[in-house]
């Protein structure tokens, strides 16, 4: 397939099959835009590579992986019995939990299958494995409506004839739905809003030259791509009235991970004057953290920077310092977007008033608002 005969891109992931010979198709997000290509998992290595080399990425869409890596994982075990069951099953979810560190989704999506696995340990093997298909089915479905729904509640920041700027990718190709981030940008076009995009290339891995721009095109919506450095000048400019982008981790008190470079897009729009928004789901929060600097990040390949896509761009053997993500304090953020409102002010008083009443680790998310 190639995507110049695309209106909007297919589903980024999915499940195909029944619980026992079925398997996980997802896109190939390393290929984007060259490419569009889908591949299939139907092993536990399968899962755990795509995840940890990006082939999948963005927390909800990892989290919605770790359901479904689950259910291949635990296949061939409907002859154990309970011990032998919850053995093979927590050998699973460690391979999965250690593929990524900072998505906070996709140990969130583990617990979750953990909560299932305690309550049919017991079952007839064939019954335990179509349950927790029917789960990862569920985390699935969930993740579209909130999607839907976090783009209802944010539309309004953005208004007619603005400039939004966005880093990395948090739109369709790093959820099961719309996006976070681009899912604003989507409900605030379907409302019939003009405006431009502009989209930080996003270094080293480029996922808003790569895939952010590549989603906005499939549906018609204007966007220029800008190096990471040239954030400043735009905003200098009055191009851009507005930023948006996704979190993959959120402490108690709002403090946010995302790709790194977003702390520093955070601190130039506030030289600007102008106001910072991250969407993401109530997955991504972990309220069991006080704060961001107790968030992990994840260090990758130094190759990265000094190979990017096979070409040598630095000397042989230099130092490299690769943190694939950073953190924006809450103070930074005008509004964290959720699919059960607006949290504003960005304080640890405010997320425990939307979050907390019905925000359990493992018993799933409530439908959206």
């Amino acid at each position: 397939m190639t995507n110049s005969t695309l209106l909007e891109p297919p589903r980024t992931l999915g499940w195909q099959g029944d619980a026992h010979s079925g398997w996980l198709r997802m896109i190939d997000q390393t290929l984007l835009p060259g490419e569009l290509r889908e591949i299939d998992c139907d092993t536990l290595p399968a899962v755990r590579e795509a995840i940890q080399s990006l082939r999948v990425r963005g927390a909800p869409a990892i989290g919605v992986a770790a359901g479904y890596g689950v259910v291949v994982g635990l296949r061939g075990t409907q002859s154990l019995g309970k011990t032998a069951f919850l053995k093979e099953f927590a050998g699973v979810k460690e391979s999965l939990a250690t593929s990524r560190p900072t998505a906070v989704n996709l140990c969130w999506a583990l617990d979750r299958m953990a909560g299932v696995i305690q309550t049919i340990s017991d079952w007839p093997g064939d019954e335990r494995l179509e349950r927790l298909l029917d789960e990862a089915r569920d985390i699935e479905r969930e993740d579209r409506e909130m999607c839907a729904a976090i783009g209802r509640h944010g539309s309004a920041i953005i208004t007619d004839g603005c400039g939004v700027l966005t880093h990395c990718n948090a739109g369709g190709l790093a959820t099961a739905g719309d996006g976070t981030a681009l899912s604003v940008m989507f409900a605030a076009a379907a409302r019939g809003k003009q405006f431009r995009v502009y989209a930080d290339e996003t270094r080293p891995l480029l996922q808003g030259a790569r895939l952010t721009a590549w989603e906005l095109q499939q549906r018609g919506i204007p966007v220029t791509v800008i190096c990471d450095s040239m954030a400043g000048w735009v905003m200098k400019q009055k191009r851009v009235q507005v930023v948006v982008t996704g979190a993959d981790r959120i402490a108690a008190n709002g403090d946010a991970a995302n790709k790194i470079g977003t702390y520093s897009v955070a601190l130039l729009a506030k030289a600007h004057g102008i106001p910072f928004y991250v969407a993401a789901p109530s997955s991504t929060f972990d309220l069991s953290l006080a704060h961001g600097d107790e968030i992990p990040i994840e260090e990758r390949k130094p190759e990265e920077i000094t190979r990017p896509y096979g070409r040598q761009t630095a000397p042989t053997g230099v130092d490299v310092f690769n943190p694939a993500f950073d953190v924006t304090p809450a103070e930074l953020i005008a509004g964290i977007i959720t699919e059960r409102g607006i949290i504003r002010p960005v304080n640890t008083t405010t997320v425990a008033g939307v979050l907390q009443p019905s925000h359990h680790r493992n018993a799933g998310l409530r439908k959206s608002a």
